[in-house]
């Protein structure tokens, strides 16, 4: 057989190059549907291309690849992807939807409660996120509209910054996987909703403002300050600018979008405390960002009720099974939330008369689910 002559090689080449460069542009925009977690049903969300890359490779525009697994310690791509989203919900003729979000370390004791809560809608109205240590073994699994709903997890825990860190990963994934999420809601394990989905959804999307606790010249706030060192906090976050709150707030679709494009204040807040007894960053991070970026964009108060004139050990009371009736539904419902006490939100006498309603409460102990359950209809769901 006859040798190749340089110059039949010189004209392969030019041939294959093109091909080459095609395919590997081509790849570029491909992906591959692999499940985040092996073990367990865990929710993937999409990564969102411009509706030009789409058409370039012949698929609908409100069709997005599948985000490809991601290590634990990888969050920066993350809400990199989420930054990038639509600050608006859209598209603009579906309707806006709430987003639910459970930050929990246990199986979710109420689920009965809020599956009868979310039944009594359209599934086109909400979405769920469970952000659930995968350290534990979940005995009932998550199951009725909260199957498949967890996100990729790392474990939890108080005195550090794991609970922002997870809080801001469920605003991640909630932006990246259904752009009609317009207001996001933060939720523990020990809450339960004090009225119907429909007055809620009518409450939160007829507002265009965050519902977040920010609380100024609280008396422990020096000792929060400086939780990770007398000036570690500096010079991004002077102690005048701290602000605490709840841990548990609903925020509208351009607050979390500001949340995951956050790089400064939450490169204070990761720090790890070297006063762990004043470590919080769940309750500072939120309210002194927000206070910070965009304190008019913001109703000073959480529509989460809890009672802290019962706390014990740094938690507020825990109601028990036996005190569940329509007496205590209705007494928390007419409690007026505690509003920023920094005139952020107008005058000192709007701010005064100002009376949002409380949507949820925590906290009440596990067995207090069958009582619940006897005055879901009657009493909770009945507006």
């Amino acid at each position: 057989m006859l040798s190749p002559t340089p110059v039949i090689l010189f004209c392969v080449l030019l041939l294959y190059v093109p091909v080459a460069i095609v395919f590997t542009v081509t790849s570029t925009f491909m992906t591959t549907t692999i499940d985040a977690n092996e073990n367990s049903k865990t929710l993937i969300v999409h990564e969102l291309h411009s509706a030009k890359d789409h058409q370039k490779i012949g698929v609908e525009s409100t069709v997005a690849p599948l985000l490809p697994p991601r290590p634990p310690d990888d969050d920066e791509l993350l809400f990199h992807m989420a930054s990038k989203v639509d600050p608006k919900p859209s598209p603009a003729t579906s309707p806006k939807k709430l987003a639910f979000m459970f930050l929990t370390t246990v199986p979710l004791p109420f689920a009965p409660l809020w599956e009868l809560y979310f039944n009594q809608t359209s599934k086109n109205l909400f979405n769920i996120y469970i952000n659930a240590d995968p350290s534990r073994r979940y005995n009932p699994p998550f199951s009725g509209v909260f199957a498949q709903r967890r996100i990729p997890s790392t474990p939890a825990c108080r005195f550090t910054p794991a609970l922002a860190l997870a809080a801001r990963r469920l605003l991640a994934r909630a932006l990246l996987h259904d752009p009609s999420n317009a207001m996001f809601a933060l939720l523990s394990p020990s809450c339960i909703p004090l009225h119907s989905f429909n007055f809620t959804y009518k409450t939160l999307i007829g507002s265009n403002k965050s519902f977040i606790e920010i609380l100024n010249n609280e008396r422990w706030a020096y000792g929060r300050w400086a939780a990770r060192g007398d000036d570690a906090m500096l010079p991004e976050v002077k102690l005048e600018d701290h602000r605490i709150g709840s841990q548990f707030w609903v925020l509208t679709r351009k607050h979390a979008r500001l949340v995951v494009r956050d790089r400064s204040i939450w490169s204070k807040f990761k720090l790890p405390c070297v006063r762990w007894y004043t470590c919080y960053p769940e309750e500072n991070y939120f309210p002194t960002l927000l206070s910070m970026q965009d304190p008019q964009g913001c109703v000073p108060a959480t529509l989460t009720h809890v009672d802290w004139k019962g706390q014990h050990d740094g938690h507020p009371r825990t109601y028990k099974a036996s005190e569940v009736g329509r007496e205590l539904i209705l007494s928390l419902r007419k409690d007026r939330p505690r509003y920023g006490d920094d005139g952020i939100n107008g005058s000192d006498s709007s701010v005064t008369q100002q009376h949002d309603p409380f949507l949820f409460a925590r906290k009440f102990s596990f067995d207090s689910i069958q009582p619940l359950m006897r005055i879901a209809n009657d009493v909770i769901f009945k507006d």
